[in-house]
């Protein structure tokens, strides 16, 4: 009997073993994870699990007895030291060795941290990627504590404002010239740099880290602009790289993530991924989307091919943000805009991204009925003029039938 194992305790993992028996794969399927918890959600682990809206129980995907109740072996708190690709094979940190047909690996990825010599590895120096590091940094948040979060993109905002949140005075430091100026336009880092500083945080612009310091733990960090802060932890919210260790080792094609082609697969045909960690095709280039709608529509495609299906992959991107009571949701990618034009409803409001006459991204704010629109805009390629959609009067709804 066949056996596939997915390598991966996130989003993916879950979603590609599910779809696997759902589409009637009968073999043995198994799922090994680092950590010692069934697969879960990691982004509530910047959000609502730091604030404590969210339990354990509430971010895993899946209870355990989901897996047992469908014949798929979890193997939590497990290391995979190595894939042999030639004879299908992993060995485990253990050194037992298990042999699969078909292998899916969804690594997902690992924050960027900042190195030693600038006081990167200091006690209260924190990264937002696993349960570990959300519980290790939680009794940190205390009323009155002073945070540095050491990049404005959306893991170091959405840290922040749980941070503000929970009365902590908090500094926020961006080497760029804008928060999100990698991710967003002009218009969208306007609008929450306002909300941060309208709930006390400190927005620091065009400025980055010199260097943590303290003997053992962090006590204070010196900027680019030789400002001096005292600062009781720190949060790392620099980005984060694809793990493709196991990859590389396996002999696959990598490129800022596992290449895969519009079947997830990699360059060795039994081999599949999906997620963070894997790169795909998205209108003639090649990205990798860091979000939980592509990992379980890449890993639900992925699997569909592991059960002998012949899918192809079509991405649809898909995001969102929480931050104080503002809800960012984002349909497309914004990808060579070169227009950006503003719906705005008061608390209400969208940012509208154009290339030419072509309608790519929209960045909705509290207003979850107008990205609902615009994702099927985007997804059935229909480009409404611009005067159109910012119009307070248009009726969004009929610009979908039209």
């Amino acid at each position: 009997m066949a056996h596939h194992i997915v390598i991966g305790g996130g989003q993916a993992a879950a979603s590609l073993v599910a779809k696997l028996r759902s589409t009637g794969f009968e073999g043995d399927i198994t799922v090994i994870g680092a950590e010692p918890v069934p697969p879960y959600q990691r982004p509530p682990l910047s959000k609502a699990y730091l604030l404590g809206d969210m339990t354990l129980d509430r971010i895993v995907l899946r209870p355990e007895q989901w897996y047992a109740d469908n014949d798929i072996t979890l193997r939590m708190g497990v290391r995979v030291a190595e894939v042999d690709s030639h004879y299908k094979t992993l060995r485990l940190d253990s050194g037992e060795v298990l042999t699969y047909d078909k292998l899916a690996l969804t690594t997902g990825s690992h924050p960027r941290t900042l190195p030693a010599a600038i006081g990167g590895t200091l006690d209260g120096v924190y990264t937002v990627r696993d349960l570990r590091d959300a519980d290790a940094m939680a009794p940190e948040f205390r009323e009155g504590a002073r945070l540095l979060v050491i990049g404005g993109g959306y893991i170091g905002l959405e840290a922040a404002a749980v941070a503000a949140r929970k009365g902590v005075k908090v500094t926020l430091v961006e080497m760029a010239d804008r928060i999100l100026q990698r991710v967003a336009c002009p218009e969208t880092s306007a609008y929450f740099r306002d909300l941060h500083r309208q709930h006390g945080v400190d927005i620091r612009e065009g400025v980055g880290l010199q260097e943590l310091t303290g003997t053992d733990r962090v006590k204070g960090a010196v900027l680019t602009d030789d400002t001096e802060l005292e600062v009781d932890f720190a949060i790392v919210g620099v980005g984060i790289q694809p793990a493709t260790a196991l990859a590389e080792g396996a002999g696959l094609m990598v490129d800022n993530g596992i290449v895969t082609d519009r079947r997830c697969r990699t360059s060795d045909p039994d081999i599949y991924a999906a997620g963070d960690c894997a790169t795909c095709d998205f209108k003639g280039q090649r990205i990798r989307l860091e979000s939980v709608g592509n990992a379980i529509d890449m890993a639900e495609v992925a699997a569909q091919n592991m059960a002998g299906g012949d899918v192809a992959y079509d991405p649809k991107p898909w995001f969102w943000s929480d931050q104080y009571d503002c809800k960012l949701q984002i349909a497309g990618l914004n990808l060579g805009y070169d227009a950006v034009h503003v719906r705005d409803g008061g608390e209400a409001r969208s940012h509208w991204y154009y290339k030419g006459d072509d309608l790519i991204a929209v960045d909705a704010m509290n207003d979850a009925r107008t990205y609902m629109v615009a994702k099927r805009l985007i997804e059935a390629g229909k480009s409404p003029a611009p005067e159109v959609v910012t119009d307070l009067e248009t009726d969004m709804k009929a610009l979908v039938k039209a």
